[in-house]
């Protein structure tokens, strides 16, 4: 992915911040049926890490870019928790879940991008 949005490059610092492992990055732009430009889907080991994740998402971009979220999903439970930016949908998963959704494949027409976890 040559171009990243600002809005995308605060959610990857956001997640990089509490510790997220395994994000991929999926972009949709150009694809037909697709509901945003992009996807950030990641983990984490706990429900504590996957509300922490969030939280660390919405805190920076909103200091960094004013936006905030049309709609949050799944904080209750914190086992999967949908955030949805309008051109950017962030998932947040247990690795069990993230497994069994297996969202990474949903579009294999678009181009993903790993991002390196910062162990």
């Amino acid at each position: 992915m040559a171009e990243k949005s600002l809005l995308l490059e605060n959610i990857i610092e956001g997640i990089q911040e509490k510790k997220g492992k395994n994000i991929n990055t999926i972009n949709l732009k150009g694809i037909t049926g697709a509901i945003c430009d992009y996807f950030v889907i990641c983990e984490g080991n706990s429900p504590t890490q996957v509300s922490a994740l969030a939280e660390s998402i919405e805190k920076v971009v909103k200091e960094n870019t004013n936006e905030y979220p049309i709609r949050i999903q799944g904080k209750q439970q914190s086992e999967w928790i949908g955030i949805d930016y309008g051109d950017v949908i962030v998932h947040i998963f247990l690795p069990e879940l993230r497994s069994y959704y297996n969202l990474d494949l949903l579009w294999g027409d678009a181009h993903s991008e790993r991002i390196p976890n910062l162990d």
